[in-house]
């Protein structure tokens, strides 16, 4: 149960940008792609994350995260505006959390972290760098102990700024999973909410609503419209909610692939000036998603 708290802590303790977060990923790479509807534009991401608790004493680690994204978008439609700085954009997300274990199977964690994002026209400024922090509550009933039974549960508290966000307040992060039983289990909460069917340990299906998005600086701020009374572009972000379908298999006990496709209920991709007003969007229609990689779990 130790171990399993702690690898979600360090999962919690990277990617603070964005709200993929709360399972127990220890390394990944992934790839996504998903074409804009009532457009030609689209939008494709490698990602890549690694975490390493390091043990300080009985009960208590440091937890250290980086994470690579690397974006590109590709304009088809006509835009009015140069789009050749606006294709590529990549972030570097570095973290370091602590965690120690509290009474009645209680486990507190905190971290901080630091994030460079942009499309890097001319190396890197300071309105590239990005900051966050958090605090996380978690407690691990019997996750081991008792496989497949109800009395498998745990539940995540928390509170996360980041600057991204825009907002000079925390937001909070709550999370609760239930293995019911061998076959089903389910996630409530944000960013994800899931129901999985274990057609065996090795291979899982699961439906499935969360969250993805991104974040970046613009260098070199962008024109959009000519109006010299409108402020430029200063950053671009992307929200999408999703539901799908995805498809686990393990090839080890801790390697598996995954696939996940599904269809947006939100996608809002646009731009904002340094004020956070809205100056463009690039695309708010609904469209086909998907996404897949290799990733390590304990």
């Amino acid at each position: 149960m130790t171990r399993i708290c702690l690898v979600i802590f360090a999962l919690l303790s990277i990617g603070m940008h964005q709200a993929e977060a709360q399972t127990s990923d220890l390394a990944r790479i992934e790839y996504t792609y998903f074409p804009q509807s009532d457009s030609d534009n689209s939008f494709r991401r490698f990602r890549a994350l690694i975490n390493a608790p390091i043990k300080v004493k009985e009960g208590s680690y440091l937890v250290i995260g980086a994470e690579y994204r690397n974006v590109n978008l590709v304009y088809e439609d006509l835009t009015p505006f140069p789009t050749r700085d606006l294709e590529r954009f990549q972030s570097y997300d570095f973290s370091l959390g602590y965690t120690f274990k509290m009474k009645n199977d209680w486990r507190f964690g905190v971290k901080t972290g630091t994030i460079i994002a942009s499309n890097f026209t001319d190396g890197i400024k300071s309105d590239d760098l990005l900051f966050s922090g958090a605090v996380y509550f978690i407690k691990d009933k019997d996750m081991e102990d008792q496989p497949g039974t109800s009395k498998n549960w745990r539940l995540i508290l928390g509170l996360r700024y980041s600057t991204t966000a825009g907002r000079p307040f925390p937001l909070p992060v709550i999370n609760y999973n239930v293995r019911a039983s061998e076959k089903w289990s389910y996630t409530l909460g944000v960013p994800k909410t899931n129901l999985k069917h274990y057609f065996s340990e090795k291979s899982i299906v699961q439906s499935f609503v969360t969250l993805d998005g991104f974040f970046a600086n613009i260098q070199d701020n962008i024109d959009v419209d000519g109006n010299p009374t409108t402020k430029p572009a200063d950053n671009i972000s992307m929200t999408v909610v999703l539901a799908g379908l995805g498809y686990e298999y393990y090839l080890t006990d801790h390697l598996l692939l995954y696939a996940y496709a599904g269809y947006t209920l939100l996608n809002d991709i646009r731009m904002r000036n340094e004020d956070t007003d809205d100056v463009y969007t690039v695309n708010d229609s609904n469209t086909f998603y998907s996404r897949g990689g290799i990733k390590f779990k304990l």
